[in-house]
């Protein structure tokens, strides 16, 4: 298991929906061991597949009661909405407010193919949603007013990490070519 370089805005395979899961091997649960382990190092909430180059349906997450993960989800939001603080490890030191359904039922599979359902609201319903965009190559920016999302686009901008040149190398992931 390996930490892995998360990939930063502007990095295309952020924008590029992923591709459904469909072996359970080993390769797969080293990719899910790979993204706890780059997730707890940054340290975040969550990380998807794609945030580390590997445009598989996978996240993991960590809501403050331990380490889980999810491929291939799919989710069923509550209407009810809450508004709080969201960041991403693939925008560096940029939070803003972002509106998410309150309440998220995701079900999907763990490493093993075995179904899981995972149910959560407030913080772990916001993760959920988040990783899950990052599955459909949305950020959470995309979610901001216009107002919002153009102040981030500045401090994009203005930030240090803006712009840097991604890394192009082979994915032991499925054969997967990384950008």
């Amino acid at each position: 298991m390996t930490v892995q370089d998360i990939r930063l805005f502007g990095d295309p395979v952020l924008r590029t929906p992923a591709v459904p899961v469909d072996t359970f091997d080993k390769e797969l649960r080293v990719l899910v061991r790979d993204l706890a382990e780059t997730m707890e190092a940054a340290p975040g909430a969550g990380l998807a597949a794609p945030q580390i180059g590997v445009s598989l349906r996978v996240f993991t997450y960590n809501d403050g009661s331990g380490v889980g993960h999810l491929i291939n989800p799919s989710l069923d939001l509550s209407d009810e909405t809450q508004d709080g603080p969201e960041g991403c490890l693939s925008l560096p030191d940029l939070t803003f407010d972002t509106k998410r359904a309150w309440r998220v039922v995701a079900k999907g599979f763990n490493e093993h193919g075995e179904p899981v359902t995972l149910e959560g609201t407030e913080f772990l319903a916001r993760i959920v949603q988040h990783e899950t965009d990052h599955l459909d190559g949305v950020l959470f920016i995309d979610r901001l007013d216009r107002e919002a999302r153009k102040e981030a686009m500045k401090l994009i901008r203005e930030s240090e990490w803006f712009g840097q040149a991604p890394s192009v190398k082979f994915s032991p992931h499925r054969g997967q070519f990384e950008l």
